[in-house]
């Protein structure tokens, strides 16, 4: 028998509706009728169950049954900032994080950076988001947010009890990542990479520098490698 199917919602009551978005793909894709069973979640780490009560033209009404912590977020505080990306590399980005185990993703814009990030971009990043949490079986998806400048997305980082810098031009063997941390965060750059300035402004802020090898990795290749050993240093993979 399958896992229930899982849709967000703003709140959650007793009884509640979904509509929207939610709702279509509720009735036209999965054919759900009076009687399925479903979990609804708020994104704050919760799982309810509940059971389609109605299903008319516009909106599907559903009966909460329970409620419970889902297990499957992380408990490290990993926070992934990664340049803006051509095409839909930055979704790739953002889908292989989410279930890796993330926190918040910052996309952001350098000096080398040739994408761009729009309102409609964003809106499609965090929609992304939502879809890799159902699908890795997370109840509350990373928000992706954008930072215009360089500046403005190292800032975000404070306090942050490891902060490391990914850099293709530092020397192989640069830095090293330090496990059983509670909180991380990773900056990687776009396809241009950074410059020694932004660098030198990263350590400044409180970043270590780290080399991902000999190799030069692209862009997304090199977000994934640093985020999956961060994750199975803070415990979060094994």
């Amino acid at each position: 028998m399958s896992a229930p199917k899982r849709f967000f919602v703003d709140t959650v009551s007793e009884e509640v509706e979904l509509s929207g978005e939610e709702f279509r793909h509720a009735k036209n894709v999965l054919r759900l009728a009076e009687g399925s069973e479903i979990l609804l979640l708020d994104g704050s780490g919760k799982e309810y169950p509940a059971v389609v009560a109605r299903v008319e033209k516009s909106r599907m009404l559903v009966h909460v049954a329970g409620e419970r912590v889902c297990d499957k977020e992380p408990l490290a505080d990993v926070f992934l900032l990664v340049g803006a990306l051509k095409g839909d590399k930055t979704e790739l980005v953002v889908q292989k994080a989410v279930e890796l185990g993330v926190k918040k993703i910052g996309v952001f814009s350098s000096r080398y950076c040739a994408a761009y990030m729009n309102e409609n971009k964003l809106e499609r990043l965090n929609r992304v988001s939502r879809e890799a949490a159902k699908q890795c079986l997370r109840a509350a998806p990373p928000e992706v947010v954008y930072f215009e400048n360089f500046g403005a997305a190292i800032a975000s980082a404070e306090g942050y009890e490891h902060k490391l810098f990914a850099c293709e031009f530092l020397p192989s063997g640069t830095g090293g990542i330090v496990g059983g941390g509670r909180s991380y965060a990773l900056v990687v750059g776009s396809e241009g990479g950074f410059t020694e300035e932004e660098y030198q402004r990263a350590r400044a802020a409180g970043f270590a520098g780290v080399s991902l090898g000999k190799r030069i990795l692209r862009a997304e290749t090199a977000a994934i490698a640093l985020l999956s050993v961060v994750m199975y240093l803070a415990g979060e993979l094994k």
